[in-house]
């Protein structure tokens, strides 16, 4: 009885104390849910961020290496300065410089059926062709085993690799990752068979003649030849062109190249922790864009939103626990050379790398949070939703962060702002990326979201 009596009043004091801790839990709770509405409200109504991307927009295209990404830079830097950031620094990176040229040309020759110029864009880092182009047949192939298997017959011929993005899948960035290798590998796998030059069809979800950009990776061991995409519409015609005439040939004209690598910068801004500085969640973008549109979704979005979660935060007087550090990486497009060089400095600074958050998925209206850490980070961001819910975010599960926070090595958690990305591929790389196309309401609610994320880990941890 005595026994009973024992385990009675044990049970008894977990029950007190448990609704003692619901009770803190659900007034903090309360506190956060009133901060959310406040961000996304002041997010909606004042548009600071959506404002700041259009200023960030006239300044062009800001491929690494291009007096653009340098004006852009300075505009940064300035701009943190101006809204009170507690540190504004610019961290020195060395960066690719290519260039593309002024001379893009595709044309359909020596065909009785077609006499047809072709839209493309040169894939970035790919090698000019001699002054008056190359001509050569062509032979269309879907993937590198077709490549392996028709080798024979790839030597003096220009490669078609035509294999799309697979429209079917919902999760887009997947139906982009089981097409990009042709884009990255293609030329290099293509000229180690003797090809002379190399067409992909660009990895779009847009049926449009507008062709998509982006780096294609040579291998030093093999001659390097010219490589472009194709518009959506071209590449069809193409296609269907060499179905009616195998024999027909193209005439391709590119005159980009290399040049020594340039000196450039991180752009980097800061609140100070007003109780654990040495404590840092990272939230960034990447600066750098293609030298087609001028990146207004790619990643001006995710720069920008993050500079405006700083700016919420001084909005309202909110003095962060933990420092906020807000990153413009550069040169994600076409080396990733600016989230290696934070890295370095996170990797020997005493510092606890304690979140870092990616905004690179576009402009969508907020969907979920993807995170790279341990389950029980998870679990308890999960217990967060409630009050996420209320700038939208549906979801967060483990998952995949970023280019340029994929890096850092020593972070308690990686995380991914994921936006909804149906049209995200119909922008990627290529001239349709431009301001008209980002809508402000979809752009402020991830301002919104990724503020209030980085409220509940600056209050509640991980």
């Amino acid at each position: 009885m005595k026994r009973f009596n024992y385990i009675f009043l044990s049970v008894f004091q977990i029950i007190t104390l448990f609704n003692i801790l619901t009770a803190q839990t659900v007034s903090n709770f309360n506190n956060y849910e009133k901060t959310a509405d406040q961000f996304v409200r002041s997010a909606l109504v004042e548009r600071k961020g959506y404002n700041l991307l259009k200023e960030l927009c006239k300044i062009g295209p800001r491929l690494s290496g291009f007096e653009n990404s340098l004006k852009a830079i300075n505009w940064a830097k300035e701009k943190m300065e101006s809204l009170g950031f507690d540190k504004v620094w610019l961290q020195p990176v060395m960066v690719p410089h290519w260039v593309r040229g002024n001379i893009e040309e595709a044309k359909i020759v020596n065909s009785k059926r077609f006499d047809k110029r072709l839209n493309i864009a040169d894939l970035g880092g790919s090698v000019g062709t001699p002054k008056f182009g190359i001509t050569a047949e062509v032979i269309e192939l879907k993937n590198f085993n077709e490549l392996d298997s028709l080798k024979d017959k790839v030597k003096g011929k220009i490669v078609f690799f035509s294999r799309p993005l697979d429209a079917g899948l919902l999760n887009t960035f997947a139906g982009y990752g089981g097409a990009v290798d042709q884009r990255l590998f293609g030329p290099a796998r293509a000229a180690r068979y003797g090809a002379v030059a190399v067409l992909i069809r660009s990895i779009t979800t847009k049926f449009d003649d507008v062709p998509h950009t982006g780096v294609t990776i040579y291998a030093d061991s093999i001659k390097k030849i010219p490589a472009a995409s194709l518009g959506y519409k071209d590449a069809d015609f193409l296609s269907n062109a060499l179905k009616e005439d195998p024999s027909l040939k193209v005439n391709l004209k590119m005159n980009c190249k290399t040049l020594p690598d340039a000196k450039s910068f991180n752009v980097i801004g800061e609140l100070t922790g007003s109780k654990n500085p040495n404590e840092i969640i990272a939230i960034g973008g990447h600066l750098d864009s293609w030298d087609k549109g001028v990146g207004a979704n790619d990643d001006g979005t995710g720069i920008m939103q993050s500079l405006e979660v700083l700016d919420l935060f001084k909005r309202f007087a909110i003095k962060p626990q933990k420092t906020i550090r807000c990153i413009f990486y550069i040169n994600e497009e076409n080396g990733t050379r600016g989230g290696i060089a934070y890295e370095k400095y996170a990797d020997t600074a005493k510092e606890i790398q304690l979140a870092a958050i990616e905004a690179d998925a576009g402009s969508g209206s907020p969907r979920g949070f993807s995170f790279t850490s341990d389950s029980t980070i998870i679990s308890k961001v999960k217990v967060w939703l409630p009050i996420l819910k209320r700038t939208g975010i549906d979801w967060i599960r483990k998952g995949g962060s970023g280019e340029d926070v994929g890096q850092i090595k020593n972070a308690k958690a990686l995380i991914g702002y994921v936006p909804d990305e149906q049209r995200y591929f119909d922008y990627h790389h290529s001239d349709n990326d431009q301001f008209n196309i980002i809508h402000p309401r979809e752009f402020e609610l991830g301002s919104a979201a990724i503020a209030t994320l980085v409220y509940l880990i600056d209050r509640e941890g991980l």
